[in-house]
């Protein structure tokens, strides 16, 4: 839609250019920006002229090999990422853009950066970002960075940890997060719904077992355990949850009915041996034609999410 009160949009070309006067905001896709309106607004700041490369290979400041993606980097871009041969998380990417209420259209022009820095509970970038352990690399005002895990990053609906001035800048993937193996389940009110809750499980090189609850609750909720737990101790987590969320689109107690049933499922899932563990079939989301799909081919040939309610999602 228009923004009626905007009256200026720059394009900073350097991070000593990237300064925000009193009524403006950062723009990365503007999917959400666009998308109603914004009283006070009065400027934009486009951070996608700074030309970030989408998706590189570094190492983190541990040392650790990381895949790092700018917060410009659009949902289309980080579906062609290609992987590994070991990269057996690398379906997670396409399940959790498949959560999101947006077409391949808006998947070439949404930022990742900014599904994140949104934080709506149903943001499904921050969901992957939480479940592969991703630490957000944020600009500071004084020239510095400063780095922090995204289940931390996003402190509430529509709120983050940035402070005022302060651009995220990359999202840090660790490589080793990327060979885990993963679940996924979600589940909506109506096939095409809003998340009502979106539970993902990862069973790390080590052996730790991570759930994370995303759209059910305010903020991501990472559950971690040493190794893979019992139903008892994984259920006596889940009831510890203090953030359930309430809107249109599930009730708190739905929710996290639904999240302890899941968080279960996966428990289960991981717990099998990789050999073991049942294949998935079928798509989560209704055919779509291979040109009108942001991936590789070979992405796509590799990404087969299931296609139960329980598993893949409702869409």
């Amino acid at each position: 839609m228009d923004l009626t009160t905007l009256r200026e949009i720059r394009t900073p070309s350097r991070r000593d250019e990237i300064v925000f006067a009193p009524g403006e905001r950062p723009l990365g896709g503007g999917t959400w920006l666009f998308s109603e309106r914004q009283p006070g607004l009065t400027g934009l700041v486009d951070l996608t002229s700074l030309g970030w490369t989408p998706v590189e290979r570094g190492s983190a400041t541990d040392g650790r090999d990381v895949v790092s993606i700018a917060a410009t980097c659009t949902i289309a871009a980080l579906l062609r990422l290609p992987a590994d041969d070991d990269w057996v998380a690398h379906p997670l990417i396409d399940q959790c853009a498949n959560s999101l209420l947006a077409s391949f259209k808006i998947w070439n022009v949404a930022t990742v950066g900014g599904n994140v820095a949104l934080g709506l509970p149903a943001g499904a970038m921050t969901s992957l970002m939480a479940t592969l352990d991703a630490t957000a690399l944020v600009w500071t005002t004084d020239g510095g960075e400063r780095r922090q895990p995204v289940s931390t990053f996003v402190t509430g609906v529509v709120q983050n940890a940035l402070e005022p001035g302060e651009v995220l800048r990359a999202l840090e993937v660790p490589v080793d997060s990327l060979r885990s193996r993963t679940g996924f389940r979600r589940i909506s009110l109506s096939p095409l719904g809003r998340s009502g809750t979106l539970v993902t499980a990862r069973l790390g090189l080590d052996g730790e077992f991570v759930v994370t609850i995303t759209a059910g609750a305010a903020r991501p909720v990472p559950l971690r355990f040493d190794e893979v737990p019992g139903d008892r101790a994984l259920a006596a987590a889940v009831a510890r949850v203090d953030c359930w969320y309430s809107d249109p689109h599930g009730d708190p107690d739905w929710r996290r009915a639904m999240s302890t049933r899941f968080a279960d499922e996966l428990r289960v899932e991981l717990a099998q041996p990789a050999a073991a563990a049942l294949v998935p079939v079928g798509r989560a989301r209704p055919h779509r034609e291979a040109t009108h799909d942001p991936r590789s081919a070979a992405a796509r040939a590799r990404s087969t999410p299931p296609t139960a309610t329980s598993q893949g999602g409702a869409r």
